[in-house]
């Protein structure tokens, strides 16, 4: 059951902490997950979150280092020595271990180095550190189980035991030659039932998903979410097995990947939070706000052209707001659709075929929503059904070039090598806003003949 962190629960501890009372501290957390303790440590004060910190026993506190807040963990991090910290990364998996030291300033990262008392782990420390933190080297953990095709079955478990004393979970159990190349995958089924005099090579399965170092963490996701995998092996241009990426890290790229789309279909341009400071909000916010400033002003331009028609027919006025958010709805709708396939890799079919469905569909839904709004404007407002029709037409119209202009800019933008996520925010509403207006007045133009 998720343990709450309550208001009552967070003023126990900060009591304990003033009085020094360590016992009553470590008393009251010792069954409490190191998740939940990482909850209660971003809801403290910097100075007794520090204190509770170094209060926790090492196998414990690493845990909690990677759960907390940047902001706090920088802090923490900030007041703890070399060796302390290096303490910490001794009990982490290389891949945590590297998450955390990535933080660390250049000087501080060779004196946190230098301090491990493990030198194997300090070398796999070294060697991640030199992948781009967005590809599999940059994810994958050094931690995994590898057999030699040549070994027998007792020999394969005896290496497995001793290879297990790093490893906290055992995913998969990987094959190699004596090169160290990728060969396969061996079933924990098939080795324990297997005499243990039989060779490896002729138990093992030779299929096996893996990924090259350099690949982009997101296609290495949509890999492992594909096929359903727990872990991925990775491996050089050689082919030879250099590390695994296991399924929490994989979350992690997922989540952090949906929260930047978030952000840029909402018209924010960087990674922010809502405890950054204003500036960096301001940065992150500014220019999309400029571009929707500049796409507006270029509507209004766009409807003072038509400044004669709106005084002799005042009505169409009033439904320019209804013309522009319909436009800007619909083209959001379909770009949102079509960034999610290509985020997924699901969008088949040639480009024309897209378009001609899109447009079938937009013309259906817009026709439904012109009879409802023509049938509204002449019974409810009383206007003519000339003016009726004219507004049903433009609206049709409008939503038919959105949907298109929201199918097409996406799949352009990716073309090119642009993140398509930006089109699903202002950029598509703006655009849209503006096209909507000028073909809603050329068509209320040619019905009316002003």
């Amino acid at each position: 059951m998720e343990f709450k962190i309550s208001k009552e629960f967070i003023t126990e501890i900060e009591t304990l902490i003033s009085e020094k009372n360590e016992q009553a501290i470590l008393q009251l957390l010792e069954d409490i997950h190191f998740a939940d303790i990482a909850e209660l440590m971003n809801e403290l004060k910097e100075a007794d979150a520090g204190y509770l910190f170094k209060l926790l026993d090492s196998e414990v506190s690493s845990e909690i280092l990677l759960e907390l807040d940047e902001e706090v963990r920088e802090k923490i991090l900030s007041e703890l020595s070399a060796k302390e910290i290096a303490e910490e990364l001794d009990e982490m998996d290389t891949d945590d271990a590297v998450d955390i030291i990535s933080e660390l300033s250049e000087e501080m990262k060779d004196e946190v180095i230098s301090e491990l008392e493990d030198f194997e782990h300090a070398k796999d420390i070294v060697e991640l550190l030199r992948y781009d933190e967005d590809t599999a080297g940059g994810l994958m953990a050094k931690e995994y189980i590898q057999v030699n095709e040549n070994w027998n079955v007792l020999t394969c478990i005896q290496e497995i035991r001793k290879q297990a004393e790093n490893v906290s979970r055992v995913h998969s159990i990987y094959v190699v030659d004596d090169e160290d190349r990728l060969k396969g995958r061996l079933s924990l089924k098939d080795l324990i039932t297997s005499s243990t005099t039989t060779k490896v090579m002729d138990i093992y399965i030779p299929k096996v998903d893996s990924v090259k170092v350099d690949t982009e963490d997101t296609e290495v996701a949509r890999i492992m979410q594909k096929y359903d995998l727990e872990a991925i092996p990775v491996v050089d241009e050689t082919n030879r097995l250099v590390g695994r990426i296991t399924i929490d890290d994989i979350v992690d790229v997922i989540k952090e990947e949906a929260d930047r789309d978030y952000q840029m279909a909402a018209g924010i341009s960087q990674d922010v939070e809502a405890d950054d400071s204003i500036w960096e909000l301001t940065r992150a916010r500014l220019p999309w706000l400029l571009l929707a400033l500049i796409g507006s002003f270029v509507a209004v331009n766009v409807s003072q052209s038509f400044s004669d028609a709106m005084e002799k027919y005042k009505i169409l006025f009033f439904f320019t707001p209804l013309i522009a958010a319909m436009a800007g709805n619909v083209g959001v709708q379909s770009s949102a659709i079509i960034v999610q396939g290509l985020a997924n890799n699901t969008l088949t079919g040639s480009l024309f075929k897209r378009l001609a469905k899109e447009m079938l569909l937009s013309l259906f839904n817009s026709t439904i929503l012109a009879v409802i709004l023509l049938f509204g404007t002449h019974f409810l407002m009383e206007t003519s059904y000339e003016m009726s029709f004219t507004i049903g037409t433009a609206l049709v119209m409008v939503m038919v070039i959105a949907s298109l202009i929201g199918t097409f800019i996406p799949i352009l933008l990716n073309k090119y090598g642009i993140d398509p996520a930006i089109a699903t925010g202002p950029f598509i509403t703006t655009s849209n806003d503006i096209f909507g207006i000028f073909i809603y007045f050329t068509i209320a133009k040619l019905f009316l003949g002003f």
